[in-house]
């Protein structure tokens, strides 16, 4: 799962270098920690190269309250929620790292350790007040799955635009198996050993 993630001015800027022209109003976007409904940055296919934007996270879900913000990307393509927004309306969702939540609550920042970005695989539709995102989560691995049995489904940078326009890349990329990353816990109880004397 991804709960929330983070983008930074660093995160912005190394964007500025895979992106091309990126329309300088959005330097003035949302920055830090990203929270699902709220906006956050995308890169999309919609023109020629890749085109970053802002969009708001999460799916309406009908006749419940609450927004879907993840799906599972082994179960993606047989979902009918999401089956031809995945098909036709992939996205890259950047951050500095992510966040997850250990069995005492405890916040867990999670990031590239060699790279300044992640980049999330995810994919966006349109609802009457906009388009809107979703984050893809596969199974964790070893770096992720002491704290949780999900992450999200990173990219390296050299298959960025084939997960935006390469149909024949989704099949391989939904079963990939993510990079280590680097962890940090916020708050790490100690257990002093005692002895007697």
């Amino acid at each position: 799962m991804c709960g929330r993630y983070c983008i930074d001015d660093e995160t912005f800027r190394e964007l500025e270098n895979v992106v091309r022209n990126v329309d300088v109003r959005l330097r003035r976007g949302k920055k830090g920690d990203i929270h699902p409904s709220q906006a956050g940055y995308v890169m999309t296919g919609k023109h020629p190269g890749l085109y970053l934007e802002e969009m708001n996270w999460g799916f309406p879900q009908y006749q419940k309250k609450g927004l879907l913000i993840n799906a599972r990307a082994e179960t993606v393509l047989d979902r009918k929620t999401f089956r031809d927004s995945v098909l036709h309306r992939r996205c890259i969702i950047p951050a500095k790292h992510f966040y997850e939540w250990d069995s005492d609550k405890n916040k867990v920042t999670f990031r590239r350790e060699e790279k300044k970005n992640l980049y999330m695989a995810g994919f966006y539709s349109h609802f009457r007040e906009g388009e809107r995102f979703i984050i893809l989560t596969t199974q964790a691995n070893e770096s992720v799955s002491p704290v949780h049995d999900r992450m999200p489904l990173i990219l390296d940078e050299n298959e960025l635009e084939s997960w935006v326009y390469d149909d024949a890349f989704l099949e391989f990329a939904l079963r990939k198996i993510p990079p280590g990353l680097h962890r940090k816990q916020e708050y790490e109880q100690l257990t002093l050993k005692m002895t007697e004397e």
